[in-house]
């Protein structure tokens, strides 16, 4: 008979799809999916990261996050990282930003991280009819719902992307695709 560990392995995802990466896919503006990332909360636009991050020395983002799921890329950039835990939204990267890269101005993404969170019907164990409830506790915005006892599904309307179930999930059954950063019209943003 196979131990527990194995049962548990044997629903494990590839490790492209728990990163958030997708071959050959692209959005809108022609950017590759390969080349996004998810970013932390508050942020106005890519193109900000990739201009005024890469020059900042201090990198006090990475200091300020409690959670420390802010990571600093190869190209001097953040990215966040839920494979421990997720993102609170508390500010803190905000606030530290010295760039204004991140900043409490941006209200459209204050509270929603640019990654869309699925949950695999093969890897997670709750579809397979074994009690599991571990992506769902963590949950603090209420997004994944049980359709009965073994059908977890994710709320879009809910979900704020803030990665806590990925982190949780007994299976890796929980992946995530990256979208651009939300953007709105520079008319409705606060200046500094």
């Amino acid at each position: 008979m196979a131990s527990r560990r194995d049962f548990f392995t044997s629903f494990r995802q590839p490790a492209d799809l728990i990163s958030g990466k997708v071959s050959g896919a692209s959005n809108a503006s022609g950017t590759s999916r390969e080349d996004l990332v998810v970013r932390p909360p508050y942020g106005l636009k890519e193109s900000l990261f990739q201009s005024e991050c890469p020059s900042c020395e201090s990198q006090v983002c990475v200091a300020s996050c409690e959670q420390e799921i802010i990571l600093i890329r190869s190209d001097k950039t953040p990215m966040l990282n839920f494979t421990k835990t997720g993102c609170t939204f508390c500010e803190a990267c905000a606030i530290a930003c010295p760039t204004s890269v991140l900043s409490l101005d941006y209200h459209h993404t204050a509270e929603v991280i640019n990654a869309d969170f699925r949950i695999s019907l093969e890897g997670c164990v709750a579809h397979h009819g074994v009690i599991c409830f571990s992506c769902k506790e963590p949950c603090i915005d209420d997004a994944i719902l049980f359709n009965g006892m073994f059908n977890p599904v994710i709320d879009d309307r809910k979900c704020t992307g803030c990665g806590y179930c990925l982190a949780r999930c007994p299976t890796q059954a929980i992946s995530f695709l990256v979208s651009e950063i939300a953007t709105i019209p520079n008319d409705n943003l606060k200046e500094k």
